[in-house]
Order: structure tokens, then C-alpha cells, then sequence
């Protein structure tokens, strides 16, 4: 898969760079991080219902849809796939594969005071 994600980021990053600009892609670049978020957001939740709902099929293609949008947002914001990936080898090697990061261990840690 991280072919096909870079393949797509490849092809969102010449959309930005003003390469056809009359796609889906354009359009969302035109309007902007906000829409492109609200997006992501909508496909999450279709991927949701759908899993929810037992209909297979259609997570896979609510999932495919949730995958673009990330990319356009990704794009959009400077984030790369490999920044991503480097992320989720971190947690890997911390946490193990099948683990969600603690959320206590994403917070910024607070600056004590220096005694002297």
C-alpha cells in the first residue's frame, strides 16, 4: 500500500503545484485546508457507519475515499507519507504494532522549576 499512497500523494502534489486544476483534487484546493478537513471528517464517519452497519464492500470503498482526503489534507498542511510512516515506526518500536499511543505520552510535559 505505501506505493499507492505515495503514487497518489505524487499525483495530489502536481494538482497543487497548478497541474490540472479543474480535477476533484483542484477543486478542493481551491477551497481551501477547512473544506479539506470537513472531508476527512465526513469519510471517517461514512467508514464508521458502514463497519457498523456489516457492509464490507463499502468500507473498503468509504475507506479508499477516507485515504484520498487524508492525502489532500497531508498535502495541503506539508505533511509527507514518509513523515507519517517514520511516526508509525516510532510507535512500533515503543509501543508495539497493534498499540495506540497513550495519550498521556503525547501531552507536553510540563517544565519543573529549577531549584538553585
Amino acid at each position: 500500500m505505501p506505493d499507492s499512497i505515495a503514487r497518489l500523494h505524487a499525483a495530489v502534489c502536481a494538482v497543487r503545484d497548478g497541474r490540472d486544476a479543474g480535477t476533484r483534487t483542484g477543486k478542493l484546493y481551491r477551497e481551501g485546508v477547512p473544506k479539506m478537513a470537513k472531508k476527512v471528517v465526513e469519510e471517517a464517519a461514512e467508514v464508521a457507519i458502514e463497519a457498523a452497519a456489516g457492509q464490507r464492500e463499502a468500507v473498503v470503498r468509504e475507506s479508499a475515499d477516507l485515504l484520498y482526503n487524508l492525502v489532500v489534507l497531508w498535502t495541503a498542511v506539508g505533511v509527507d507519507p514518509e513523515d507519517v510512516y517514520a511516526e508509525m515506526d516510532r510507535r512500533e518500536r515503543l509501543y508495539g504494532i497493534a498499540q495506540k499511543v497513550p495519550k498521556d505520552a503525547l501531552r507536553p510535559r510540563p517544565k519543573r522549576a529549577s531549584r538553585g
